[in-house]
C-alpha cells in the first residue's frame, strides 16, 4: 500500500473510531479508544516519515553504490584507451588487458618540422616543410595506473561474483573511415539488489539529466565513437577537484 493510501485508510479508521466513541462507547471505556487513537496517530506519523525518508535514503545509498561502480569503469576505460594508443585496437580480453598494464610500454614521440627538397620535374626543385615524428623514448603503461586497483577493475563493487561485460566493435565515422569502439556495462538492478523494489523499478526507468539513464551503468558505445560514461557530471567532481 502506498503512502497516500495508508494516510487515507488511517483517517477513515480514525473517523470511524471517533464516531463509535461518541455514539456507542460508555464513558468508562473511552480511555481504551483514546489509546487506540494515540497508537494510530503514532503509526501514521511513522508511516509518513518513513514514506518521506525512504526515497531520500535510497538516493543517498544508490549514489554511493554507483560512485564505486563508476570508479571501476573509469579504470577500465583508461586501460582501453592506453591499449588503443599502443596497439590501435580495443580488447575484450580481461586478463590480457591487465597483463597489458603490467608489461606494455608507451612510445614517447616528438614532432618537428623538416625541410625536404622535392623535384617537380623540368629541373625545378622546391623546398617543402613536412612534419616528422621521432620516438625519443618509452614509458611503462603501469605509470598511469599507480595507486589504482586495476587488478580488480572488472569486479562489480558490492555484487558478489559479478564482472563487467565488455564488447568491442567498429563504427563508420565518415564514409570509408572505420573506427574501433568499445562498450562496458553492468546492470543497475544487480547493484541495487536488496533495496526498495518499487524505487528500483523507478530507477531503471530514470531519464533525467542528473541521473544515470536506463538499466545499465556503462562507458563507451557501440553505436557511436564515444569514450564517455552514461553518468552525470556529479560523478566526475572528485576527478575535477584533483586536477585543480
Amino acid at each position: 500500500m502506498g503512502l497516500l493510501g495508508m494516510i487515507i485508510l488511517s483517517v477513515i479508521v480514525a473517523v470511524f473510531i471517533a464516531i463509535v466513541i461518541v455514539k456507542y462507547l460508555p464513558l468508562k471505556f473511552r480511555w481504551i479508544a483514546s489509546l487506540i487513537l494515540l497508537f494510530l496517530t503514532v503509526f501514521l506519523v511513522f508511516k509518513i516519515y518513513n514514506g518521506i525518508m525512504e526515497p531520500i535514503n535510497f538516493n543517498k545509498e544508490k549514489v554511493a553504490k554507483y560512485a564505486q561502480v563508476v570508479k571501476k569503469l573509469k579504470i577500465i576505460r583508461d586501460a582501453e584507451l592506453k591499449h588503443f594508443e599502443v596497439t590501435g585496437t580495443y580488447t575484450k580480453d580481461k586478463a590480457g588487458l591487465i597483463q597489458f598494464i603490467d608489461s606494455a610500454q608507451l612510445a614517447l614521440t616528438e614532432t618537428s618540422d623538416v625541410i625536404v627538397k622535392v623535384n617537380k620535374g623540368g629541373g625545378i626543385i622546391i623546398s617543402v616543410t613536412k612534419k616528422r615524428k621521432d620516438t625519443i623514448g618509452y614509458e611503462p603503461i603501469l605509470k598511469y595506473f599507480a595507486d589504482r586497483d586495476y587488478k580488480n577493475m572488472f569486479s562489480v563493487p558490492g555484487v558478489e561474483n559479478k564482472e563487467f561485460e565488455i564488447e568491442i566493435g567498429t563504427v563508420e565515422k565518415v564514409q570509408g573511415l572505420i573506427v574501433p569502439t568499445f562498450y562496458v556495462k553492468t546492470e543497475k538492478k544487480d547493484i541495487l539488489k536488496g533495496m526498495s523494489k518499487s524505487l528500483i523499478k523507478q530507477e531503471l526507468e530514470a531519464n533525467a539529466t542528473d541521473q544515470i539513464k536506463g538499466e545499465f551503468v556503462s562507458v563507451g558505445s557501440l553505436e557511436e565513437v564515444s569514450t564517455g560514461g552514461n553518468w552525470p557530471p556529479s560523478y566526475d567532481k572528485n576527478d575535477r577537484d584533483k586536477k585543480e
